[in-house]
């Protein structure tokens, strides 16, 4: 192979990199949407899903590819102060804004293209998925600048992700408000953490301020206790839920109450696989838990047990 093959293939993998391909795994968030979608309608397990499914998958990769292609390119001035981020190809590599901006626009045309083919609800959230990533990133809004703000608005891409999942299934009706916020602040005990995580990590605090502003007004503590009340909070909303449309699934509250805490023990390592979620699957004891802790949904799904109505019921002692 000639060296201009050779630079060429190189300039295409470097394209490649700044869509992320390796993060399309986040996107498997959108499978809790379908699964109580598919317990709190009459909808079943069909041939058309599935279809569904994988074009709505696909059409969330491809958007989500878009948000992290101009993250990419706006946060390179930042980047270049992080560890490991400054080694990023628009960092460390000649390319072009046309061909990004190219790129851009294929991203936001091919998941446009695949979400038309399963609904409009589906196609807006979609939309609103690429406008959070325009908020997040680009000035002068770029909530990832603020405090708690940039936890908060980059979380809410959870929640979106429970709707797509959701919409997959049915157009009749909308998720519980309970189980919304409480994904959407999953999420963001996930984001704080992953905040926490990678503040350690870079060891310096003025050092972090030049990568993130945001680190400029956080400490170990505050990220710290920011992420234990998003985690208080989530919880208290997916008890609700359980409470209120399936009561058996209150038995897997202590285990999703250890995942949050087995999660924060990540974070605590070093180069934590926390600050890079796509690398988690090396985590073999959380990959068991999480297996776990999904196979006794499922059953808890299926299985009723009459005596936890003690929970709900006030009068069950009434005499």
């Amino acid at each position: 192979m000639s060296d201009i093959s050779r630079g060429c293939l190189r300039n295409m993998n470097n394209y490649i990199k700044i869509a992320r391909p390796d993060h399309w795994v986040k996107n498997a968030f959108i499978i809790p949407g379908v699964a109580i979608a598919m317990l709190l309608t009459d909808n079943g397990l069909s041939g058309g899903l599935l279809i569904r499914f994988i074009l709505g998958f696909f059409a969330t990769c491809f958007i989500a590819s878009a948000n992290y292609v101009i993250n990419e390119w706006l946060d390179a001035e930042f980047d270049r102060f992080h560890p490991t981020k400054k080694y990023r190809p628009v960092v460390s590599e000649n390319m072009k804004f046309s061909l990004v901006m190219l790129e851009y626009a294929v991203c936001i045309i091919v998941g446009v293209s695949l979400s038309l083919c399963i609904n409009r609800y589906f196609l807006y959230m979609e939309l609103w998925l690429l406008v959070m990533g325009v908020l997040y990133n680009v000035k002068p809004i770029r909530t990832k600048d603020l405090p708690y703000v940039d936890v908060l608005s980059e979380s809410i891409n959870n929640m979106i992700r429970l709707l797509l999942g959701w919409f997959i299934v049915t157009t009749r009706l909308i998720p519980p408000s309970s189980v919304l916020i409480g994904y959407w602040l999953g999420g963001a005990f996930l984001m704080a953490t992953k905040r926490f995580a990678e503040y350690r990590m870079i060891g310096d605090p003025s050092q972090a301020g030049l990568y993130r502003k945001s680190f400029r007004y956080y400490t170990e503590q505050s990220l710290l206790i920011s992420a234990f009340f998003y985690a208080m909070c989530s919880t208290f909303c997916i008890g609700i839920f359980m409470l209120k449309y399936r009561i058996e699934y209150l038995v897997a509250v202590p285990f999703i109450i250890g995942l949050f805490c087995f999660y924060l023990y990540i974070a605590y390592k070093p180069d934590s696989a926390a600050q890079k979620p796509e690398k988690l699957y090396r985590e073999k004891p959380l990959i068991i838990y999480l297996a776990f802790l999904v196979v006794l949904l499922v059953v808890l799904t299926f299985v009723d047990i009459p005596a936890l109505s003690i929970w709900s019921d006030p009068w069950m002692f009434e005499t």
